[in-house]
Order: structure tokens, then sequence, then C-alpha cells
């Protein structure tokens, strides 16, 4: 716990009462595939300038911080909100869908945080498989902010993205004081290290920014895509995200299909981001109608389709299927999953084309509770 004192420029009691508060809490489970940490912590929450999911790690080269992801504010319109935020230029990029991690080097090896701070074994094996690590023994000081999408993800599964898990990388910081470098340079090393990048869909006049978003979104959304991040090419300010409306409907499918899971926040502002986004697009009525029954479509399906469930005598759970080289990961990977809180219930591992294969379901305990108790006739 020294380390982590000595890192955030606290005094050791102030450290232990941050652990104590469960602001400051245990990043890894110990073991040999982690072999260049030696200990490490995480905040859940922000914590002066440091952001939810920094990570604080003590490894066999050093301490070492590795700043959390920002979050990135959502526009709800586009024309005045590109007028007020951005300067002469604008860069169109595609927001992919999947699960935020940082990569970074340790030691020897790379190593996947997750967006809320966990060193992520399966995330971790799949990143040492495909991102080229001579990137960061040119760049120590550097990492990269990737989405990890596919259909063999732990988090968000889409298939859209092809079988398997792959990693973009949408933004490089530094790992210390999360500056970030401008878009010239990611895309210079993307093609220097031979990684993936989120897409660069345009980059364009503000004046004409709104127009192109529009055209670029009805698009994406017409493809199953989730939407934008608009970013200044010299990363001199915080980007902003914007959604295609078919991305909100899956949100908001997912998010009733395990309705008791998910708060009402993240529900509303799904909704009201599809009336701003009616109301800026001048929509027909005939529009604004497929709108509506898309929506509402979502909303109730999903959740008719849970209740069904639940009243055969099953549990609303989402499955997943992921391939790993090592069956010791495998089985660490589904501790990482008990630390995170997450029930699931695993089928028994086998071996398949030269990976071993985990088949688990992710059991929704407090939509399935809900949905017992009020079939039950108890009352709401």
């Amino acid at each position: 716990m020294s380390f982590v004192a000595e890192a955030l420029n606290l005094s050791p009691s102030a450290a232990r009462r941050l652990e104590e508060r469960n602001i400051l809490r245990e990043a890894l489970i110990p073991h040999d595939f982690f072999s260049d940490v030696l200990d490490a912590f995480k905040l859940d929450k922000k914590f002066g300038e440091f952001e939810e999911g920094t990570v604080i790690a003590k490894t066999t080269d050093g301490v070492e911080i590795v700043r959390g992801y920002p979050k990135i504010r959502r526009a709800l319109t586009l024309y005045p909100t590109i007028k007020r935020h951005f300067g002469d230029k604008v860069a169109i990029e595609e927001k992919m869908n999947g699960y935020n991690a940082r990569l970074v080097l340790f030691g020897e090896n790379i190593y996947a945080i997750t967006r809320r701070g966990f060193f992520c074994p399966y995330t971790t094996e799949k990143a040492r498989d495909l991102i080229n690590d001579s990137f960061f023994k040119d760049h120590p000081e550097l990492m990269l902010c990737c989405e990890a999408v596919g259909s063999e993800s732990p988090f968000v599964v889409k298939k859209i993205y092809g079988k398997g898990i792959d990693f973009f990388v949408f933004d490089i910081r530094e790992k210390r004081t999360n500056r970030p470098m401008t878009i010239e340079f990611k895309e210079r090393a993307s093609k220097e290290y031979g990684f993936k990048i989120a897409p660069i869909l345009e980059i364009c006049d503000k004046e004409i920014a709104h127009l192109k978003c529009r055209e670029i979104v009805e698009d994406l959304g017409e493809k199953g895509r989730e939407g934008i991040v608009l970013k200044d090419p010299e990363m001199r300010m915080p980007p902003i995200k914007y959604t295609c409306s078919q991305s909100n409907a899956a949100d908001l499918s997912y998010a009733f299909r395990f309705f008791n899971d998910y708060g009402k926040d993240f529900m509303l502002s799904r909704i009201v981001r599809e009336g701003f986004q009616s109301f800026e697009f001048n929509e027909s009525d005939r529009e604004t109608e497929k709108r509506c029954e898309r929506l509402g479509k979502a909303i109730l399906k999903s959740m008719v389709e849970s209740i069904k469930e639940v009243s055969e005598g099953k549990k609303v759970a989402e499955n997943h299927r992921l391939r790993f080289k090592s069956l010791e990961v495998l089985e660490l990977f589904k501790m990482q999953l008990k630390k995170m809180g997450v029930e699931a219930e695993f089928s028994d591992a086998f071996y398949e084309d030269g990976h071993y294969i985990l088949e688990f379901r992710r059991i929704m305990v407090s939509t399935t509770d809900k949905i017992t108790h009020l079939l039950k006739g108890n009352l709401w």
C-alpha cells in the first residue's frame, strides 16, 4: 500500500482510508500469467485529478500509473454542438461497439486493463497474440486505448464485427498524464506497427460537419453500427460521441430484457436521444412513426421474452462463448468474473481446433428475482 500512497502523493493513512471506503481496490488476481505485476490497485471512483479506473501498479520495472479513460460526453444535437465545441476542422470517427481496454507494457509483456481498472486475463491473452509489442518498446510512456469487439466478447457480444475478438485503437495517450496524441500520430503508428484503428470516416470543415455527420450516422445505422465520435484532429479538446437510432434501439432492447439490472438513467437517456435526433433531422410524420415503432418493439419484445423465460422456470441470462490458448488462463478468467461480482453458470471446458472453449451464462439475478416476485402476485 505504501507504493500507492507515494504514487498518489498521499500519506499511508490517507491511502488506507481510500481502501476502507472501497474507493481503492485490488486490480488483479496474483498469478504467474501477470508475472510482471507484483501488486496493483485501482480507483473505483474519481479521486482528485485521477479518473475512475486509474490503476497504480508495482511492477518489475517500478511503480506505474495508468490513468482511467476519461468519460466522453454526448451530443444530443449536431449543428449547435459542433459549432460551439470545435475549431476549424472536425474528425468523424466510427464508434465501435465493444468494451474499452487499455493496453500497456509492463516488464516483458502486454497487459489489458478494462475500463473499471481490472487486469483481464482473457483480454490480455488476446492482446499478446494480436498487438505488436514493438510499439510499447519504442514508446514506453504510452498506452493504446482500444475497443475490443467481436462475437467472442466476455462483455459486449456483437456478431457484426465477425468471429473471435479484435482490437481497434481509438486513442493513444500518455499513461501517467492521459495526454492524447494527435490523430495523425495514431494513423502513422497504426501503419508502422500494424494495429487496427477505429475508422476515421471524414475530416472536414466545421461549417459542413453536421451535414456529413447526419449522412454517416444514417449509413452506419443501416449497417447495424453504433455511431460516431467527433474529435479535434489535434486532440486539443475532449471528443464528443453521437449515436445512431438503431443502436439506441438495440441498447434499449438489451436494457429492457434485463430491466432490473440496468438503471433507469440508462434507459431514459437513450429515449431522450431519440427525441432530439428526430427533431434535428426534421423527420416527416411517417419517419417519426417508424422511429416510435422501432423503439416500442425494442422495449416490449425483449421484456416479454424475459418474463416468459422466468414463467417457464428459467433464469434470465446472457450467453457467451470464448476461446483460450491456455487452460490456466481460462480458469483465471473464471476467478476474475467472480471477483467482479458476476454470477455465471459455466459449462465444462473442452478442446477444439487448438483452443480451449469456455461457454457460460451470465445470470441477471436482479431481473430474474424481480420477475419471479411479480409473477407470484406481489405488488410493484
